[in-house]
């Protein structure tokens, strides 16, 4: 099952700065995830469609579709029971 993790997130947002350390720990450590990390102001089209509204915003998706959504910084625990519902 492909497991994909959105960070959708702002240059000038400081909240996503904050997020970024803690989403490149868990891209290491799991490397069967992929990471895609979406600039909403670059990336208006694709933020809509996810319906992103504040950031950051994390979207863990899966084959069957969008898992869990979290908006602002997220801790690392609650972003890997997501990871491991949606590679469930």
């Amino acid at each position: 099952m492909t497991v994909t993790l959105k960070d959708f997130y702002a240059d000038w947002c400081g909240p996503c700065k904050t997020q970024d350390p803690i989403l490149e720990e868990l891209e290491a450590d799991w490397g069967d995830v992929s990471f895609e990390k979406i600039n909403v102001d670059e990336e208006q089209d694709v933020a809509n469609e996810y319906q992103v509204r504040s950031l950051p915003t994390l979207i863990v998706e899966n084959d069957d579709g969008i898992v869990e959504r979290f908006v602002g910084v997220t801790q690392r625990e609650d972003l890997e029971d997501a990871l491991q519902q949606a590679s469930a």
